[in-house]
């Protein structure tokens, strides 16, 4: 096998750039899927029946179908059904937040129900009201549970942000398989690529096992 990287040196800032975009997206869609699965866990644990249900078809629907089917449907759907085309950036932020969100409410939902029962019991006896008492006193404590498995989400979706090279966002992804067709080869940019994911995964595993050895040191 015959490798030529130095091929490639000049075109590693146009490469790079790429990381932004993806930082961008993943940053963006995590938020928005983040407050999307509060919404979806509290619907999912409350009383009223109608709002349990939404919670779980909805859980049911982007936890069952391919990402990347979502994200085409979104993108190439949207002038059949919205009668304007979606740009690439924002159909790429909004199918990820839309199926992350399905995923995070499964694990708040879990993080709730972790929490000790008595806690909330003895703020409904004290009056506290029950957004209040969520907000300020079992949200927080479920939040330092699950923060591993919020990382872990994170940079699921970091990885499969390069699936957005399908709708011509121009991520890492994107900008390496250009500059392998510019040289007529693929191989070294998309390792180029490869080595780019890891890099940032390896990071962000890093940064989450710092804030949850900072948040253990808290309590």
């Amino acid at each position: 096998m015959n490798l030529d990287f130095t091929q490639f040196i000049p075109s590693m800032p146009y490469i790079l750039k790429g990381i932004l975009v993806t930082l961008q997206i993943v940053l963006l869609a995590g938020i928005l899927g983040f407050a999307l699965g509060i919404i979806l866990s509290l619907f999912k644990i409350s009383s009223i029946k109608i709002l349990s249900w939404f919670a779980d078809v909805y859980t049911s629907i982007f936890r069952g179908t391919p990402l990347v089917l979502q994200l085409m449907l979104i993108y190439y759907g949207s002038p059949q059904v919205l009668g304007y085309q979606i740009e690439p950036y924002t159909a790429a932020i909004l199918s990820f937040a839309l199926n992350s969100g399905a995923y995070i409410s499964e694990i708040i939902r879990a993080g709730i129900l972790a929490v000790d029962k008595g806690q909330q019991e003895a703020a409904m006896a004290l009056g506290v009201p029950y957004g209040k008492m969520m907000w300020d006193i079992i949200l927080p404590q479920a939040l330092k549970n699950i923060l591993p498995a919020l990382m872990n989400e994170f940079i699921t979706l970091t990885k499969e942000s390069a699936i957005v090279t399908t709708i011509g966002v121009m991520d890492i992804m994107r900008r390496s398989y250009q500059v392998g067709a510019e040289n007529y080869s693929f191989f070294e940019p998309l390792l180029i690529a490869g080595l780019i994911y890891y890099l940032m995964v390896i990071t962000l595993t890093f940064l989450g096992k710092a804030l949850e050895g900072r948040m253990r040191r808290s309590d």
